[in-house]
């Protein structure tokens, strides 16, 4: 304790801390001792004995606050501690939730819509997905002479683009062939004509 004190004793004012008051008055005791003063003794111990009580009165309030400042501090610390260790424990679990692959079935499921028992199952109709239409294998029976005259001119106009057809695909073909076989004539006239 570093509060100061006056204290009147019977040798004057003594002023310091209780500690130095405690040893000054201690001092006076020795001496009134050495004089053979024994009241003036007496005084001085008495003095002495009661800055010893304030000053130990004095060592347990500090000591109590000391110990209370220190539990709240320990209390403090584990509260701490308990958020530390919760928050630790919360990312850990996010963590593994997020990293663990999750159930597909605990997974939430989206609607099922039931669009009855038709064919109708809402997908767009695309040519491919139509039904082929077959076609009848009945022909028409031949009519008279004059319809005969006219599918058999019919015929030969067919059998005349196919024929020019086969003919172009011909050409086609040779003139592909005519490059790659031009480079040899040319080496073969250019070795005759040396």
């Amino acid at each position: 304790m570093n509060r100061v004190f006056d204290s009147s004793g019977p040798e004057g004012k003594v002023r310091g801390t209780p500690q130095q008051i405690i040893d000054k008055y201690n001092q006076l005791a020795r001496d009134a001792q050495l004089a053979n003063d024994r009241v003036a003794t007496e005084n001085f111990q008495q003095h002495a004995e009661h800055y010893l009580r304030l000053l130990g009165e004095a060592q347990r309030e500090q000591e109590a606050r000391r110990e209370e400042q220190e539990r709240q501090n320990r209390e403090r610390q584990a509260e701490r501690d308990r958020e530390r260790l919760e928050r630790q424990e919360r990312e850990a679990a996010a963590a593994a939730a997020s990293a663990a692959p999750q159930d597909p079935a605990e997974a939430p499921q989206p609607d099922v819509l039931d669009m009855g028992a038709g064919d109708d199952s809402g997908l767009v109709e695309t040519p491919e997905s139509k039904p082929k239409k077959t076609t009848s294998s009945t022909r028409k029976p031949r009519s008279t002479s004059s319809s005969s005259t006219r599918s058999k001119s019919t015929s030969s106009k067919s059998t005349a683009s196919k024929t020019s057809t086969s003919k172009s695909t011909k050409a086609k073909e040779a003139d592909a062939e005519a490059p790659a076989a031009s480079p040899t004539a040319e080496d073969g006239s250019k070795e005759a004509a040396e």
